[in-house]
């Protein structure tokens, strides 16, 4: 009685587990690039107390064994990295990925991490940065006499410049891929890590060996879809209650026995 609360137990804590990455999928359903994550479960250790295909007498062997299980856990969560809705904003700097890949981003330290979000900005110094200041890799600069910016499908950046002084290529924004999108490592401010289990970046341009294309003036929105969430919430909850009311029935029987006997 007491191992059938211990195992109704585990199942409180992966499910609340499970209902905190629900949250968080909801809590980002409008934040651009995010990529929803999913909660991965496993059963926990079986007490073999017979084994399947033992010796049952001198002429046959037992079909079935008896193992009891002692719960589940969340193995892992993660990443599902599916294509995002596309919003037009009109804003030259605004950038989406169509398709596999992620902008590249120079960190302070030295590091290199990568993102969807393509809400970008100018510095003081005109160079294109994130929303937190940090440049992409390659940099690229924009002449401060440039009147407007375009960016091609295949990262091609052009600037026009003021009193007719015609456009002129300032650099090419580059992309990075990844075997196992889902082994990267997230950072938060829309970054991701490279890991051992999402493999050495796949560096190209844009369109190149199955990299996305870039398309101005949109951002890639969140790719949660809230009716799913509700849904995958409902069903939580009704699992943290029928592992809570199993406690309450082992409870009782243990109760009954100690009443009664």
């Amino acid at each position: 009685m007491d191992a059938s609360m211990w195992v109704a137990k585990t199942g409180l804590t992966a499910q609340s587990t499970r209902m905190t990455v629900i949250a968080n999928n909801l809590a980002n359903v409008n934040t651009i690039g995010f990529k929803k994550d999913r909660a991965n479960f496993e059963d926990l250790l079986y007490q073999r107390i017979s084994q399947p295909g033992a010796q049952a007498d001198v002429q046959a062997d037992a079909p079935t064994g008896l193992m009891l299980g002692t719960g589940t856990r969340v193995v892992s969560t993660e990443k599902i990295h599916r294509q995002g809705n596309m919003i037009s904003t009109e804003n030259s700097l605004d950038l989406a990925i169509a398709g596999d890949g992620f902008f590249p981003i120079q960190q302070a330290d030295g590091t290199i991490s990568y993102t969807r979000d393509g809400s970008f900005k100018l510095s003081s110094l005109g160079a294109i940065v994130t929303a937190s200041g940090e440049s992409t890799i390659p940099a690229i600069n924009i002449p401060q006499d440039a009147t407007s910016i375009s960016v091609g499908r295949d990262g091609t950046v052009t600037a026009e410049l003021a009193a007719g002084g015609g456009a002129v290529q300032v650099g090419q924004f580059q992309i990075s891929r990844f075997v196992n999108n889902a082994g990267l490592m997230a950072q938060g401010r829309n970054l991701y890590a490279a890991t051992n289990a999402s493999g050495p970046a796949l560096v190209g341009a844009p369109g190149d060996q199955g990299a996305g294309m870039i398309s101005q003036g949109t951002l890639e929105a969140s790719n949660v879809n809230v009716v799913e969430e509700m849904v995958n919430m409902i069903e939580t909850q009704r699992a943290y209650e029928i592992n809570s009311k199993a406690i309450s029935a082992a409870d009782g029987m243990l109760r009954f026995l100690n009443q009664n006997l």
